[in-house]
């Protein structure tokens, strides 16, 4: 018979030995790696339909697939994490991205390539697995730094994976690189194994298989329109019917979630203005924060021809987002401290105004190089204290029993956010092109309405941000405590 009731946390502090003193490490680590996974396909793009004999709409797929499976799955294990075990899905959801690697390290076959990087899409649910491990795990004076730290590891992975990537492609077989991914995946499962322990803290129930059922359905439905809404058309009867199909679909799994004794997800959690206005404030920060990555790349690798362009290598270019990596590192310490003497509102205000300076930079002066980094850099910092915080903001807003189902769906909204962002950067520029050498290149004024795009995206989500509820005895000083008690009775009203 099914427990109805979460299972409460242990009532006495964890034993402190080597094991977990590496608790908080192995989980950053993970989420690097994660990261990393997501980057290294970028430079092989280019020469995949050659080295697969394939076309190159057939290799985009091994993108989109890994950005299908990630949304599908992170709110689904999310969910599973809160159930049957965090540290038990979190080490399922490295397997399946190691095992992803390996598929991809033994074969060139882009059937086989698409299904793997579909498999690796698991990894999407490591941060909010890992984040709610840390609440579960750590006292309450050093959760936030960790939980910061966490957040920061997506955007650190993928400044260090893109430079490491291009190098391994330029002077090694390409599944060389997949092989490297591979052990770095089977060494995350063993040290997760190892140094994490199991949290206590569950919801049982039975899996809303149909829920899941639905959302992936929807969701699927949605990316797809969004992702391949440039190469269809976007007035095309399949992009219309992918977007009709997943309204329809999302609003009947909506009402069914409502009526669902053991939802899939809460909504009426998520509906609550501190959780909803947090997951707005994600989409909209993930939609400016990917603009950062895309325009960037593109920027300094257009030709010299066109009078803005560097000409740069993919690792030059890797060379050149890798300083905003750093900065999300050396950053997200400063963003814990912030959201512990101020809340985590007002952190994650200040970093979507941040990354809109960052683009008023990059407006300001998109032609020199130390610029172009300057301006890249700022948008990171941002980045850091926007991402550090949302983590923090849904911690304190839901019962401990639902963390990792909840941070599963704010991770799903930077999800939709960042596809958003690569369809709309995408849409831009290819209504603003020139022809360089016989082929059409975008212009600077595109890619100047792109910042400007983003900014002003970036000023949205520091709006919805400042809306977010709070009350200065949450969100002031003594936020650093455990507030699980506040937040189920939060719910509780809700319902």
């Amino acid at each position: 018979m099914d427990q109805q009731g979460p299972i409460p946390a242990r009532p006495t502090s964890p034993p402190h030995g080597p094991r977990t003193r590496l608790t908080v490490p192995v989980l950053a680590m993970c989420g690097m790696l994660m990261a990393v996974m997501q980057t290294v396909v970028v430079p092989l793009l280019p020469d995949l339909p050659r080295l697969t004999g394939s076309s190159a709409g057939a290799v985009s797929w091994m993108v989109t697939a890994t950005l299908l499976s990630g949304a599908v799955l992170t709110p689904v294990l999310g969910r599973a994490g809160d159930m049957y075990g965090k540290r038990r899905v979190l080490t399922a959801s490295l397997a399946l991205m190691t095992l992803g690697s390996v598929m991809c390290a033994l074969s060139s076959d882009i059937t086989v390539l698409i299904a793997a990087r579909a498999l690796q899409g698991a990894a999407a649910s490591v941060v909010p697995l890992s984040i709610s491990i840390l609440r579960d795990e750590l006292p309450p004076e050093r959760r936030g730094s960790a939980v910061a730290m966490m957040s920061s590891t997506v955007g650190i992975g993928a400044a260090l994976g893109l430079p490491l990537a291009a190098m391994v492609v330029q002077y090694a077989d390409w599944h060389t690189m997949f092989w490297m991914t591979s052990a770095l995946g089977a060494l995350g499962v063993a040290a997760v194994s190892w140094a994490v322990r199991e949290s206590p803290v569950r919801r049982p129930g039975r899996f809303d298989i149909w829920g899941a059922l639905g959302l992936a359905v929807g969701l699927v439905s949605l990316l797809l329109g969004v992702s391949q809404g440039g190469q269809w058309g976007w007035g095309s009867a399949r992009v219309l019917g992918l977007f009709l199909g997943s309204a329809a679909v999302l609003a009947l799994w909506w009402w069914r979630q409502l009526r669902t004794e053991q939802p899939l997800v809460d909504l009426r959690l998520v509906t609550r203005p501190r959780v909803g206005l947090s997951h707005v404030a994600a989409l909209l920060t993930g939609f400016a924060f990917y603009a950062n990555s895309l325009v960037t790349a593109q920027l300094v690798q257009a030709p010299e021809a066109t009078g803005y362009g560097l000409g740069l290598s993919i690792v030059a270019t890797g060379l050149c987002l890798l300083p905003g990596g750093v900065t999300m590192l050396l950053f997200s310490p400063l963003s814990a401290r912030i959201s512990t003497s101020r809340g985590p509102r007002v952190t994650l205000a200040l970093g979507a105004a941040v990354i809109a300076c960052g683009y008023a930079l990059r407006i300001a002066d998109s032609r020199d190089l130390w610029m172009i980094i300057l301006g890249a850099t700022v948008v990171s910092t941002g980045t850091t204290l926007a991402y550090s915080a949302l983590p923090t903001l849904i911690l304190r807003a839901v019962p401990a029993e639902q963390t990792a189902s909840a941070n599963g769906v704010n991770v799903l909204m930077r999800t939709i956010g960042q596809a958003a962002s690569s369809a709309a950067v995408a849409a831009v520029l290819v209504h603003h092109t020139s022809p360089v050498g016989g082929a059409p290149v975008p212009t600077l004024h595109g890619y100047l309405l792109a910042f400007a795009m983003a900014g002003a995206v970036a000023l949205a989500a520091c709006a919805a941000a400042l809306t977010i509820p709070g009350d200065s005895a949450r969100d002031g000083p003594s936020g650093a405590q455990d507030r699980t008690r506040g937040a189920r009775d939060e719910a509780m009203e809700g319902a």
